[in-house]
């Protein structure tokens, strides 16, 4: 007989131990914490202790996570709630900048957009782009996030030198239900080359895209 056929046979058969009640009590298994010899009943109460406090440690887990959540989705609803309030269109592409480095406490923040109308042309924002910082804009899929390893947008920074790791936000418009052609780009840097890396993820930073696009496209 083996193992798994005693195994096979307790599954079979529960009521074996109801019969064999004083079986229980005599058999006896070294514990893993202190090496000592307890009884089947007192193992399974450490058995039952570990997993309450696996259990309880992933419920501390998800409560913090949960409260981090809020905290974020609570920020990005005033950073909406700001750009509504900028009644200077031409203002809003600093705004948003600037109103990111206040709710996200951002070190630095700025962006550049092309294709405006024309009565936005002169803006700071709205020239000085080259078309390979386009042709990059144009093939992010998503945000990207890492090391800072020469990009053109880190120019557009007030301190440059202070920009270690980056994210790079490209800006499309809604149009139909889909994202149309790249018409900006924003960036976002910290002197900590741990605040943005190629392994965080990127879904809290396409709802900034998205909003910041929507709003920007009256500048179109």
């Amino acid at each position: 007989m083996t193992e798994q056929d005693i195994a096979q046979y307790l599954r079979g058969n529960p009521a074996f131990f109801e019969r064999q009640a004083d079986l229980l009590a005599e058999i006896c298994l070294i514990s893993p914490h202190s090496r000592r010899t307890v009884s089947l009943q007192e193992r399974q109460a450490e058995l039952l202790r570990e997993k309450i406090r696996m259990l309880e440690g992933r419920l501390m887990d998800m409560i913090r996570h949960g409260g981090e959540n809020l905290a974020l989705s609570d920020k990005l609803l005033r950073w909406a709630r700001d750009l509504f309030l900028v009644e200077d269109v031409e203002r809003l592409p600093v705004s948003i900048a600037e109103s990111i480095q206040l709710q996200f406490a951002v070190p630095q923040a700025a962006l550049r957009l092309w294709g405006v109308d024309e009565a936005f042309a002169g803006e700071p924002w709205a020239h000085g782009v080259s078309e390979d910082a386009r042709l990059l804009a144009d093939s992010l899929r998503e945000p990207f996030c890492g090391v800072n390893s020469g990009f053109e947008a880190t120019q557009w920074l007030p301190h440059p030198s202070q920009a270690v790791s980056m994210a790079l936000l490209p800006l499309r418009p809604l149009q139909s239900g889909q994202a149309g052609p790249t018409f900006g780009m924003l960036v976002l840097a910290s002197p900590d080359a741990q605040r943005y890396t190629s392994t965080m993820g990127t879904e809290f930073l396409t709802r900034i895209a998205e909003v910041a696009s929507a709003a920007l496209s009256r500048l179109r």
